[in-house]
């Protein structure tokens, strides 16, 4: 279920409630009963885990692009935007690592990942981003183009976002010993339509009941997305399993898509490892998987290697998966207490692909599948560290300029822009987009 914690301004504290088994409590917690995490943890560990036998639970932050200047980070005892800078300790950071072991990276109410500005200077993360940080500032670009301004207009703020938490993380775990923001990644849907999984561009339905105002039209107001997936690595299609993966953060989120991606991290992967049948198995022999911490360094070895392994969303006859273009790892590192980031393409690269916005026709080539073993050129094993691998695919259509081709409009043609598709002509409509994944991270502590 939702725990739809929230603070003064709208501000979103959100989190999703996720039971091992049919054990659990016979309510459950709203936010009027348990007015911060800390108390739903509490709530849980008394009326779950010590309360009902085989009863266990975990929280994941849900749109932590809604949390104004990233409140859902802050403490975990935090009520309001003036607690923000409230200290966490040791204790409450082994709590959160406990009870939160992912965070939602993507969903129907946008990406958030990173922010450009600032230190941040990675192009892609301009994917998916609402205009506003809170529901309290929502300025909804609407399905007929139109801006609705329901408060005031409050930008996007970095310390939503999940990459500006991880860093976050290794600054706390540097000051106290413990890391609170050790997160490894899904993402979901929340379209509110009781249909999981339905996030194919082309098959967009709109937010809930969004989309009964533009019956004729748009279904959903534009700034709005079919949501991404949550993908679990797991030895059985069981709850049990499924959450044990969970726990251990062996996941990964997508945009929508289905790629199927590894991400290993250890000392001594040979270099040909991707030439090799049993990857995964050597992958898991060797080092850790996605979620995992590195063990210790042996004598001499130098600096990590990663082994990341994505293929192409294999698709259906009628709608095939797009193909790869280059994968990625980003990096994070504490250096004299401060948080640095960098990017690295490891395999594939610009390709020239492109699509056709006035037909979606894909045009260029792409890879079915990428893999890459890669070492840290700039490993300081004084400084702690996390990286985590992120898949980018070929453009496609956007869902809306999906369904505006479809309905004929062309925007050179007014006669074409029917009532309920103003927005397809629209300065705010952004027509294509690059689907991707992300990869939970692996760590390194010194």
């Amino acid at each position: 279920y939702e725990w739809t914690g929230t603070a003064a301004g709208g501000i979103n504290l959100h989190r999703n409630v996720i039971f091992r088994n049919e054990r659990g409590p016979s309510l459950p917690s709203s936010w009027v009963d348990t007015p911060s995490a800390f108390n739903l943890w509490e709530h849980l560990q008394r009326n779950c885990v010590d309360g009902i036998d085989g009863c266990d639970a975990l929280t994941i932050p849900h749109n932590s692009n809604l949390s104004g200047p990233g409140l859902i980070f802050a403490s975990a005892k935090v009520q309001t935007p003036a607690d923000l800078d409230m200290p966490v300790d040791a204790e409450e950071a082994s709590l959160r690592q406990r009870w939160e072991p992912l965070v939602e990276i993507m969903q129907h109410k946008g990406d958030s990942e990173c922010l450009l500005g600032g230190d941040t200077t990675d192009e892609a993360c301009g994917f998916e981003k609402l205009p506003y940080n809170s529901f309290a500032g929502v300025g909804r670009i609407a399905a007929d183009g139109g801006l609705a301004r329901l408060g005031p207009a409050l930008d996007p703020d970095a310390r939503g976002m999940v990459r500006d938490a991880l860093k976050k993380g290794l600054v706390i775990e540097g000051q106290v010993g413990e890391n609170p923001l050790k997160y490894g990644i899904i993402a979901s849907t929340d379209t509110h339509l009781g249909t999981p999984g339905l996030t194919i561009e082309d098959e967009a339905k709109g937010h809930g009941g969004a989309g009964s105002r533009n019956v004729m039209g748009l279904p959903d107001d534009l700034e709005f997305s079919p949501g991404g997936l949550a993908v679990i690595w797991a030895e059985e299609n069981s709850r049990d399993a499924i959450f044990a993966g969970m726990q251990r953060r062996e996941a990964y989120g997508t945009s929508g898509t289905r790629p199927v991606v590894r991400f290993f991290g250890g000392w001594d992967y040979s270099g040909d490892l991707c030439g090799n049948a049993d990857l995964v198995s050597q992958g898991y022999a060797g080092g850790v998987p996605m979620g995992g911490d590195l063990t210790s360094p042996p004598e001499g070895s130098g600096a990590p290697r990663f082994v990341v392994s994505a293929l192409q969303d294999a698709g259906t006859p009628n709608a095939p998966g797009t193909p790869l273009q280059r994968v990625q790892v980003i990096k994070g590192w504490v250096k004299d207490g401060k948080a640095h980031e960098k990017v690295y393409d490891v395999a594939g690269g610009d390709n020239g692909a492109s699509v056709d916005t006035s037909t979606c026709e894909r045009q260029g080539e792409g890879a079915a599948s990428l893999c890459a073993v890669w070492q840290d050129p700039e490993f300081d094993s004084s400084e702690s560290a996390f990286y985590y691998a992120r898949v980018l695919e070929n453009p496609t259509c956007r869902w809306s300029q999906q369904i505006c081709v479809d309905a004929g409009v062309s925007c050179d043609d007014a006669s074409t822009v029917t009532r309920g598709f103003e927005g397809c002509c629209s300065e705010a409509h952004v027509l294509t987009v690059r689907e991707r994944a992300w990869t939970s991270p692996i760590w390194y502590a010194p």
